[in-house]
């Protein structure tokens, strides 16, 4: 199964401009930026054939390409990273068998993460779209409460049926909780932010319209669900690894401590 990486990357980011570009310290105390470490995050998985950045910004395009990787340059109309990717994939002619769309806010995500992604769409041939979600710790799952207290979209939680196909995401902390009941093993799901398509997945997705709820969360993957499309739920493990994205410049620090623990 020929297994394509697209990492879509915007300067135009409304809740954090320039993101993208943003530099953290790694323990060495050297600085990169968050596209390049999600690029190397990317290059570490298995089973991948190509990777690339897809972007519409110049500043951006220049910059990877200054680190060595390979850039599809993308309409500057594309509303999210579902989109861009569907664009890329479309005018740079990428044959491929799956689509992984790992999002350029995420150095931290494992390989195992997209590696276990991969399989689980090897693994069942009618599955269009699949995603991964982490169960809380008590460390995220307070990094996801003290957010919505503070007033920040912090990270997207993500509910399943039995059959693991998504009911629901959302960037308010579902399902609810008692404070004073906290159970064990917390029964929220950190949806990570990556995704595996079919290319057909990713071409049906253009002609849709954006969707009422993706457009009240501002949440993409929710186009496929109100279309009747389902999204496979793959739990992963966080074998002790922190997992958090870059949303808003209040998370630098909870990422610069995290790698100083890889």
């Amino acid at each position: 199964m020929k297994t394509t990486l697209i990492i879509p990357a915007r300067y135009a980011s409304t809740r954090y401009p320039g993101k993208p570009l943003a530099e953290l310290t790694l323990p060495s105390g050297r600085k990169k930026s968050l596209i390049r470490l999600s690029w190397e995050a990317a290059v570490s998985v298995r089973g991948v054939d190509a990777v690339y950045v897809a972007t519409d910004d110049d500043r951006i395009a220049d910059h990877a390409r200054g680190f060595g990787a390979e850039v599809v340059m993308t309409s500057d109309t594309c509303r999210n990273g579902t989109e861009r990717c569907a664009d890329a994939l479309d005018r740079a002619g990428i044959e491929t068998d799956l689509v992984v769309n790992l999002q350029g806010d995420a150095p931290l995500t494992p390989p195992w993460f997209v590696e276990d992604l991969i399989a689980a769409m090897g693994a069942d041939a009618a599955a269009q779209v699949a995603t991964p979600v982490l169960r809380c710790d008590a460390l995220t799952y307070g990094h996801f409460v003290e957010d919505r207290k503070a007033g920040r979209v912090g990270g997207t939680t993500a509910v399943f049926g039995a059959n693991g196909h998504a009911l629901y995401f959302s960037k308010e902390v579902i399902p609810y909780i008692d404070p004073g009941k906290l159970p064990d093993p917390i029964p929220v799901f950190h949806h990570v932010g990556v995704y595996a398509y079919r290319p057909a997945a990713l071409r049906a997705y253009m002609g849709w319209p954006t969707g009422r709820l993706e457009a009240l969360e501002g949440l993409e993957q929710l186009r496929f669900v109100e279309n009747g499309t389902p999204v496979a739920c793959t739990e992963v493990e966080g074998r002790g690894r922190v997992f958090w994205e870059l949303n808003n410049p209040a998370d630098i620090p909870r990422i610069e401590a995290a790698l100083k623990e890889l």
